[in-house]
């Protein structure tokens, strides 16, 4: 999945405006508070890439709160913090699984099914939903779909839905600032060139003059 492209609204700082209010303003008015509540982008957009991205900014929230609340205890169960990283709240991964569902439709009833099953099991089990399960209780549900090749037949809707949580929470995670910090990658830095080796200067009866030592050549 390219987060490049799915999660610009959250990566590059993208801030969709409050709600506008009507009351008695003027046509001029009006125009001038949807364009100062307009998002902001901290980085260039082609016009079409704008258009796109503004029309997702304009729509409504896709989960409910209650169903963003079990999106992020999941989340966390799936990468807690540790004493290396952060947790997958912390790095906006249900803010992510959000713009995700709006950017790829594909996902969105796999994922209010998958969430609706998980409460209606917890209720049956233990007279709640998942979110408001003690922790040991939620990581037995977990772990009865966590593992496809040991879970129960009839544990099969939570288990795809569980696989699709688990992907969409590495991949938010794992390509956000906290996530590729807690991978150790580094990125493109610059290094310092010493020059030709002068094994290989001498083989080709080559040699660097004053100039090209003084101003090309660093050996500092």
């Amino acid at each position: 999945m390219d987060r490049r492209k799915s999660l610009k609204l959250i990566a590059t700082g993208a801030i969709a405006g409050g709600a506008i209010a009507t009351g008695c303003t003027t046509g001029e008015e009006k125009a001038k508070e949807a364009k100062a509540t307009e998002p902001a982008f901290n980085l260039d957009r082609n016009p079409e890439e704008l258009v796109y991205e503004k029309k997702l900014l304009a729509q409504e929230k896709f989960f409910s709160e209650h169903e963003m609340a079990t999106i992020t205890v999941l989340g966390d169960i799936i990468i807690p913090k540790d004493e290396v990283s952060g947790s997958a709240s912390e790095a906006k991964v249900p803010e992510f699984i959000e713009f995700i569902v709006k950017d790829m439709p594909q996902h969105q009833v796999p994922l209010k099914g998958g969430l609706r099953w998980l409460d209606l099991y917890c209720l049956k089990q233990y007279g709640k939903a998942f979110k408001d399960c003690s922790s040991q209780q939620q990581i037995e549900v977990v772990d009865a779909i966590a593992y496809p090749n040991k879970a129960k037949a009839d544990m099969k809707q939570g288990v795809a839905f569980f696989s699709l949580m688990r992907n969409l929470t590495v991949t938010g995670f794992y390509t956000s600032e906290i996530g590729v910090k807690d991978l150790g990658y580094a990125g493109n830095k610059p290094n310092q060139w010493n020059g030709v080796p002068p094994e290989v200067l001498k083989q080709y009866n080559l040699a660097y003059t004053e100039k090209e030592l003084n101003e090309c050549v660093s050996f500092s």
